[in-house]
């Protein structure tokens, strides 16, 4: 059965991104961590420069992905992936599909009956491979369903002070989690972690 994976850049003091939406900190160790190359897939593709240890976690971890499941504002930052996403189909949770979408030749579908019914459709779409979520209201939203199965957090070397927080607005805390692997890459450390389901009380 497929597993759902909560995968984002983060700052120490738990930060996606700056209080002007500018995430470019917390992703700077995917362009300036080392000089091993890592190339993503899709329509837009990138090239990666990163330390040898990001780049086996990043070999590792994305043939496991099968389809990308995120929300509306995830999805006009990425301008769309092109049309196309590297992790496979990608399901965006709207309100409305945004015009001139969806397009020829894309894998981006557009759910508008809400996050359950993405979670189905994402799952369906990567088969025996996991989701990877991407968003910070999203894998809030996922968290406070109970719909989240593991936790990728990629912890840059980096104290934003404010901005947008990874794990605000969570209905059920305190959650303990399961023990993390851990890789410590270049300006960066790789944690994975299992979340164990809520205990009723």
């Amino acid at each position: 059965m497929s597993d759902v994976v909560a995968i984002m850049s983060m700052s120490l003091d738990g930060f996606v991104a700056g209080p002007d939406d500018d995430v470019m900190q917390v992703f700077d160790w995917y362009f300036a961590s080392g000089d091993v190359e890592f190339t993503t897939g899709g329509s837009d593709p990138m090239t990666f420069r990163v330390s040898e240890p990001s780049a086996r976690h990043l070999r590792e971890l994305t043939p496991q992905l099968g389809a990308v499941l995120t929300g509306r504002r995830t999805f006009e930052v990425a301008q769309g992936w092109g049309g196309n996403h590297a992790w496979g189909p990608a399901f965006v949770v709207t309100h409305d599909v945004p015009d001139g979408w969806p397009r020829p030749d894309s894998t981006v579908h557009f759910v508008t009956d809400g996050l359950e019914s993405a979670v189905r459709q994402a799952k369906d779409a990567a088969g025996a491979k996991s989701v990877g979520v991407h968003g910070a209201d999203t894998i809030q939203q996922l968290l406070n369903a109970g719909l989240v199965d593991y936790l990728q957090i990629d912890v840059a070397a980096l104290l934003l002070g404010s901005g947008v927080r990874l794990f605000d607005h969570l209905e059920t805390t305190p959650a303990v989690l399961g023990d993390p692997s851990v890789i410590a890459g270049v300006g960066v450390t790789h944690l994975r972690y299992p979340v164990r389901p809520a205990q009723s009380a």
